[in-house]
Order: structure tokens, then sequence, then C-alpha cells
């Protein structure tokens, strides 16, 4: 709220209110002679991670902080910061299959007709998830509810965003880069929304125009991406890498010594791990064992030796069989 009106959702007041209730500030004000460097030192250590603010943020003599709390009774809405209790948490997931494929879809349709779409419906989701992770013992329990879906794009998107999030978290990722990874890993394939569908569901081999048309969609995506508002960097970075390899032998091509994001090679993981074990009509969908394997061949190669080890163990711990949503039959 401000000046006594709500902000209107974007994905930029949303990650600012992450930021200010990550470091337990619930009101904010800003008095008359204040300073470029003290608003800038302010926004210096508000970007920082919680755990580097040894002192947490304080007041200065322009910059008031504080927190507003509520008496027992008076609201009956939570804070939407807080994490979800287990049973709001199975509520979400179980609704996974109606608003939120309604809102993807939505999305995607406004990228095909070239309609400017909001981005604030992805955040939601992806914020869904983080709290699902925070409350769940097994955070790839969230991907047990689209096992009913057979939409591909829905499907693929959201279980490569949950890999993402598994992945990052266990190498110590959180708070807003946590959720930006999320947001690329819904996004990444976006740009094959300009690749006509034939050629995108062909069962035969592509021609040499068809996989050049296929070998742009990294560049589209990124370019759509770029010029849309709202999009985190990480976001349009990793669309146009996620298809380069850890080599640097995929598409598009760069430069020698091109430096990989790493959200990019976390999504190729979840990409390849994903695309292996999803049926369509070029192939036939292959187990978690069988993807695991060949993951292994591709380490050090297409993907990164460490974060495939690290897959590996993500997997092992978190017991992910039966929990991927299943491979939409092919046709």
């Amino acid at each position: 709220v401000l000046q006594d009106r709500p902000l209107p959702q974007s994905l930029y007041s949303q990650h600012f209110q992450r930021l200010l209730v990550e470091r337990g500030i619930g009101h904010l004000k800003l008095t008359q002679g204040i300073t470029r460097e003290e608003l800038q030192s302010f926004v210096v250590r508000l970007s920082r991670p919680v755990e580097s603010l040894s002192d947490g943020m304080r007041s200065t003599p322009h910059i008031v902080l504080g927190r507003t709390e509520f008496s027992e009774g008076l609201t009956g809405q939570q804070d939407q910061s807080e994490d979800l209790s287990p049973e709001e948490a199975q509520d979400f997931l179980e609704d996974l299959s109606g608003k939120d494929l309604t809102r993807f879809m939505d999305l995607f349709d406004a990228v095909k007709s070239k309609r400017k779409f909001n981005m604030s419906a992805i955040s939601e989701l992806v914020a869904g998830f983080i709290k699902v992770f925070a409350c769940e013992s097994d955070p790839l329990l969230a991907l047990a509810p689209l096992r009913a879906m057979d939409e591909y794009t829905f499907t693929h998107s959201t279980n490569v965003c949950i890999l993402n999030l598994a992945q990052a978290a266990s190498l110590g990722l959180k708070g807003p880069v946590l959720h930006d990874i999320g947001i690329a890993g819904m996004l990444h394939d976006i740009g094959k929304l300009f690749v006509p569908e034939e050629i995108l569901n062909k069962p035969g081999k592509l021609d040499d125009d068809e996989w050049a048309q296929i070998c742009q969609h990294p560049v589209r995506g990124a370019q759509y991406l770029l010029g849309s508002t709202g999009i985190p960097q990480l976001a349009v970075i990793t669309a146009f890498e996620h298809h380069m390899r850890y080599d640097l032998t995929g598409y598009p091509k760069v430069s020698p010594g091109w430096k990989l994001n790493l959200c990019s090679q976390l999504t190729m993981v979840s990409d390849t791990f994903d695309a292996i074990r999803t049926s369509r009509s070029y192939q036939e969908a292959g187990g978690q064992e069988y993807a695991m394997s060949i993951l292994n061949k591709l380490s050090g190669k297409a993907l990164n030796p460490g974060l495939v080890k690290n897959f590996a163990k993500v997997l092992r711990q978190q017991s992910l069989d039966a929990r991927l949503s299943p491979p939409p039959k092919a046709g």
C-alpha cells in the first residue's frame, strides 16, 4: 500500500515486497531531506543476502523502517509472506490443474498472438511452489498433482521449473535468486511458440530448413522476453543459453570462452531429464533410471558434470519415482 492506495500487482512490486518481508520490514517511510547517498545505501543493503546483514536493516535519518502487526480477531487474512501450512500446501497443489493451468495457457496464447502477457501469474505460481517446498519434507511432492495433466507445454515447463528449484535449493540458493531460477525454468522454451507446430511434432527426421527453425528458438525466445515488461534477466539469459551445451557445441553459436550462466546449466539438466522421460510423437518415454543413465553419458559434454552428480543426489534424496507428471500421450 502506497499513500493509502494498494500497489498494482506486478513482478516488481512482488519482488520488492519479498525483499522487505524477508528482512522483517512491515512498513517503510521516506521523509523530506533524504539524500541520494542515503537512498543508494539502503538499496544496496536491501539487495544483499539476509545472512550477510549481521546487524540487520536499520532506519536512517530519513528512511524509517518498522513492523506492522494486527491484533487478534481484527482480520481474517493471513500474511501472504508466511510459509503455507500443510493443508494450504495441499490445496495449492490440487488447484494447479485448474486455475494455474488456465492462466499459464492464456500466457502462451498471448505470446502466439503477439500480445503482451502478465508476468504476475507466472511469478505467483513459482512463489507458490517455493512456499510448498518450505513446508514439505519432500519438495518434489509438488510434482504429484500434475500427473493427470496431458498438456505438454504446461507439464514440461512446470516440471523444469520445479526441478530447477530442487537443484538450486540443494546448492543453498534462496530468496529472490531462487524465485528467478524458477521463472527461468517456466519460460526457457518460450521461443518454441514461434516454431510451427508441425515441425515441433514431426515424427520423422527434420530437413535442413526445419532444423534451422528449431535452432532459432532460443534466440527468438530471448528476444521476446527481452522486449517484455517485468522479466528477470536470468530468464532472458536462460532462454538464450539452454541449448548451448556445457562444451558450447550446441546452439546458438557463440564466441570461444563464453561463460554459461549457472541457471542455464541447471535448466539444461532439468530440461534434458524431463525430455527423455516424456513421450512425444518422435520418441518413446524413458524411465528415471534410463534418463539418469543418459545424463551420465552427457556429463562433461552437453551437461555440467558437477550439476549432473548433484542432480542424481537430489533424485535419491527426494525419491522422485512416480512423482513427475506423466508423459503426455503422443499425437
